[in-house]
């Protein structure tokens, strides 16, 4: 048979994710989709404790941001169109009151500094090279919040000076959790507002910056979903309406790729037994009263139990309560 598309070649990850493993994921959409299913399998994993970044620096000041582990005050706050934020922050952080923007940035910067500290893997995903760098202070800020253009000098960031900030911050990386293995991937996502040039350009910055870091760091990895977008996925059908953002198909293809590449027999068998209690527990009887049901109900939960005796870090307590609020209802 005719093959009818080019498929991307990804050698074997040289390390494993397991169920035993702490995992955290910062940067753009890729970050997003990927986290998420792993959330959803309940793997160990923290997404994007700022919200979604875009671009290397933004996602570098965070990570030291992390390593050191700073607590904002009032003074490392703004205020704009009645709401408090942080540059360094996504706007889901931004409050009304200073005091819960504070509390619900210091305590996921709190949780995340541990988390990277004992972390097996981290995975960074750049989306675009441009940059906003508020003019007054001259920082390259993570979010713009919607403030006036002026307020910003936007550039794209050089390949070199990408490599520069990202050696300094491995190097750091590797004193403060000497085992953590890096993972980097390019958001195949577009920003159609630089055009179609632009985006290439942007895009090729990234890729050559983290082709240049790959090859310094023996613990340092790249995983290709830029390329199994463009080549894989050469297709509009895998676009949602707006022709830029990917569908779930698109999604689901890449976390397939992600876990042939991440993951072995054992985790995906796990996987498997994992989702088919999570589903038993979303199932909405007829008759819950039923004794079919009640012997359903016991062998679901058992099941959770032993799956959480074989992996201490698992927890189907939201699933108990689901099957709990089925059985009220």
């Amino acid at each position: 048979m005719d093959q009818f598309r080019t498929i991307v070649e990804i050698p074997e990850s040289d390390f494993k994710i397991s169920y035993h493993s702490k995992i955290l994921m910062l940067g753009s959409c890729f970050v997003e989709n990927v986290g998420n299913l792993l959330v959803q399998n309940k793997f160990n994993t923290t997404v994007n404790p700022f919200g979604v970044i875009y671009n290397p620096i933004s996602v570098g000041n965070s990570i030291q941001l992390l390593i050191d582990n700073k607590e904002f005050t009032e003074d490392d706050l703004n205020f704009a169109n009645d709401l408090y934020f942080s540059y360094s922050h996504h706007g889901s952080f931004s409050s009304t009151s200073s005091e819960e923007c504070l509390k619900s940035i210091n305590t996921a910067m709190q949780s995340a500094s541990l988390d990277l500290a004992t972390a097996d893997v981290l995975f960074i995903t750049f989306g675009t090279s441009w940059v906003y760098e508020l003019i007054d202070s001259g920082k390259v800020v993570s979010n713009c919040h919607k403030q006036s253009a002026k307020s910003f000098n936007r550039y794209r960031l050089e390949v070199d000076e990408i490599v520069r900030f990202y050696k300094d911050l491995i190097l750091s990386l590797s004193l403060f959790n000497p085992h953590l293995k890096i993972v980097f991937t390019v958001s195949p996502i577009r920003h159609w507002k630089d055009g179609a040039h632009g985006n290439q350009l942007s895009k090729s910055t990234l890729l050559l910056a983290v082709d240049q870091l790959v090859q310094l760091f023996d613990h340092v990895s790249y995983f290709p979903s830029y390329e199994i977008v463009m080549d894989e996925l050469r297709d509009y059908r895998f676009y949602h309406e707006d022709m830029i953002h990917m569908n779930s198909t698109s999604v689901n293809y890449i976390w397939s790729r992600f876990s042939d590449v991440f993951m072995g027999k054992e985790t995906v068998d796990y996987m498997k037994k994992i989702r088919k209690m999570i589903s038993a527990a979303e199932h909405r009887p007829f008759n819950p009263d039923s004794e079919s049901h009640q012997k359903f109900i016991q062998k679901t939960i058992s099941g959770m139990e032993i799956l959480e005796k074989q992996l201490p870090n698992l927890s189907f307590d939201l699933e108990r309560k689901v099957i709990r609020k089925n059985l009220q209802n």
